[in-house]
């Protein structure tokens, strides 16, 4: 259902403690529209795309930088190559906790995508409880109760949010009205599937109610970013919905501040008070799908500048340290100073017996076929990257 079609559509819940809660669509369509056109096309373009060819690497890029992305929101400190790393870790081999963060992500976005493909699945609080379990598996938190809704003991009050991102806000404290809540968040959504609203409306709505009910002591935020994500992805949307969450966190004081804003702007019956959210969703699946597809233009150009420097082996038109030289620097992933490549281990063994003169042979050559670019900074590139400041022979 494109934008300018979106019905009115809510639902009132009465709770025991926590007073009535409405579920609203609540946007501006006519400010939508645009943006939804724009993702549209931008997901068009990125499916037409030479997806196959490099599937595999692109869907590891993203798991790892999603799963940095989410666990750095929530106070995770460990790098993107770390997180990496811990990926491939066996749960036997964890020993610390950030490295069990990682894999309960990767395990929750398993669950995920496999739910995603699967065309009767249906968002259900037993999938909301799973991925949570998923996701807080053996971490010491303590209030950590995988797959188990907070009951808030009398004195103890939850709070979210903070006074730099728009205030602090009291959820549902009493794990009736939180059960209630859900239930109604899920038929409420239901609705909205049945009659047709989009999902970059509904994916955002949900993931911004669910974090206003708050139903976990421990990892709500994680839990409704895999929620979204799972939403979009099983509308159709490949590698962005997870990929989104570096948009999150490169617009973290954004994300945090606009659930304080629409939900003030509920309180006070402003028309519209959901609009400002979901076009910021919106706006970081368009720049997300488009950072994609940018990458698989640049994996596919390395593919086949791999291709062309195997044949140039073949044929005997460059040698095989040649050959090594280009393929280190493919897979080192950055330029290197040239005075810095003449004393690293690897290069150093291929000119053991040779002299200075046949060492810039073999890089003259590879310039003049254009396998390596020297830089105005002495740095070498592998041909398949564009140099803004290119040496001349």
């Amino acid at each position: 259902m494109i934008a300018h079609e979106i019905p009115d559509i809510r639902l009132r819940v009465d709770t025991d403690r926590f007073g009535p809660v409405l579920f609203e669509i609540g946007v501006d369509p006519e400010r939508l529209r645009l943006t939804m056109q724009r993702v549209e096309d931008a997901h068009a373009r990125f499916v037409h795309s030479p997806l196959a060819q490099v599937a595999n690497k692109l869907e590891r890029e993203v798991i790892a930088s999603s799963i940095y992305g989410t666990n750095t929101i929530e106070g995770g400190i460990l790098t993107e190559d770390e997180t990496r790393a811990a990926m491939d870790l066996d749960p036997a081999q964890v020993q610390e906790i950030e490295q069990r963060r990682v894999l309960n992500i990767k395990a929750a976005y398993g669950r995920a995508r496999q739910a995603a493909l699967d065309p009767a699945w249906a968002l259900s609080i037993d999938f909301i409880t799973t991925i949570h379990g998923l996701i807080t598996h053996d971490l010491p938190h303590p209030d950590n109760r995988p797959g188990l809704i907070r009951n808030n003991p009398k004195g103890r009050i939850t709070h979210v949010g903070s006074p730099q991102h728009g205030g602090r806000y009291k959820p549902p404290q009493y794990e009736r009205d939180i059960w209630r809540l859900l239930e109604g968040l899920l038929a409420w959504h239901q609705q909205l599937a049945e009659a047709g609203v989009h999902p970059l409306v509904r994916a955002p709505l949900v993931h911004y109610y669910y974090e206003l009910i708050h139903p976990f002591w421990d990892g709500n935020g994680r839990v409704g970013r895999v929620i979204e994500a799972t939403l979009l992805q099983a509308a159709g949307y490949e590698y962005a919905p997870f990929a989104l969450t570096r948009y999150y966190l490169d617009n973290i004081d954004a994300y945090f501040t606009l659930f304080n804003s629409c939900r003030k702007a509920a309180e006070k019956h402003q028309p519209h008070p959901n609009t400002a959210f979901v076009l910021f969703h919106q706006e970081g699946m368009r720049l997300t799908i488009n950072a994609l597809h940018d990458r698989v233009n640049r994996l596919v150009s390395i593919l086949l500048f791999q291709s062309r420097t195997r044949e140039l082996l073949d044929s005997k038109a460059i040698n095989a340290r040649q050959y090594t030289i280009v393929s280190q620097l493919l897979t080192q992933g950055r330029p290197a100073p040239l005075g810095e490549l003449r004393h690293t281990p690897w290069y150093a063994s291929l000119y053991l017996k040779l002299n200075d003169k046949t060492r810039s042979r073999d890089l003259k050559k590879l310039r003049e076929l254009e396998l390596l670019v020297l830089d105005q900074e002495d740095q070498l590139w592998p041909g398949c990257v564009q140099v803004r400041n290119p040496r001349a022979l």
